[in-house]
């Protein structure tokens, strides 16, 4: 049977695309800046502009800062892409996720955070499904310091909870990846988080191509 193809938009350096794949999508990423270390097939591209036929499912991770609580007080002026992509996958008939930080403009479906798999991280992260997905989860449990990991270094006040300044190999291992830098990371999501979502929509294929294939007989 052939593999399911998933593409993923806005994918950086791939985070979400080798949770994916670990999952057993063959994964495609898009992403409009050329991504050097991203590991699988990529096409450079603008989400709101390139064709998403040909997919059985679609992951979406658009822009975050203008969510985030750091723009609340930066002044700056962020893209808010979040209805603009929903409607682009909505028209596409394929399954879809659309991911961001917590009060983004997306159904919160499912959320997950770096606690829930073993990680050193918090990282919450919510995800809208076009299949409405429930399920209910214990809230954050972090029993000790964590890691942080952003593009501009560790605030002073985790590396005092934590006993020292994290390096490279601290925020790779806390984020489950080996293959980015420190900016690349700071996007990133966690492959652990995708795999765990993965598993759920390759269920749905699966069942939908065994009804199909049943129906033919």
């Amino acid at each position: 049977m052939a593999k399911f193809r998933l593409l993923d938009l806005f994918c950086g350096a791939g985070g979400s695309s080798m949770g994916y794949y670990r999952a057993g999508f063959e994964v495609v990423g898009v992403d409009v800046v050329r991504q050097k270390h991203y590991p699988f097939g990529f096409v450079q591209g603008d989400a709101l502009s390139l064709s998403l036929a040909g997919y059985d499912a679609i992951h979406a991770s658009p822009p975050c800062q203008a969510y985030s609580i750091a723009s609340k007080y930066s002044g700056k002026a962020y893209p808010d892409l979040v209805a603009r992509i929903r409607e682009r996958l909505a028209d596409t008939g394929s399954v879809w996720v659309i991911e961001n930080v917590p009060g983004a403009p997306v159904r919160a479906d499912i959320r997950l955070c770096g606690c829930m798999f073993g990680l050193r991280l918090r990282r919450e992260r919510w995800f809208e499904t076009s299949w409405g997905h429930f399920e209910l989860r214990q809230p954050c449990l972090h029993d000790g310091p964590v890691v942080s990991v952003v593009g501009h270094g560790t605030p002073s006040w985790v590396r005092q909870k934590l006993g020292f300044n994290p390096r490279l190999v601290d925020y790779c291992g806390a984020m489950g990846i080996d293959w980015m830098g420190c900016d690349e990371l700071s996007q990133a999501l966690p492959p652990v988080y995708t795999e765990y979502i993965g598993r759920r929509i390759m269920d749905q294929l699966e069942a939908v191509a065994m009804m199909a294939a049943h129906r033919e007989v």
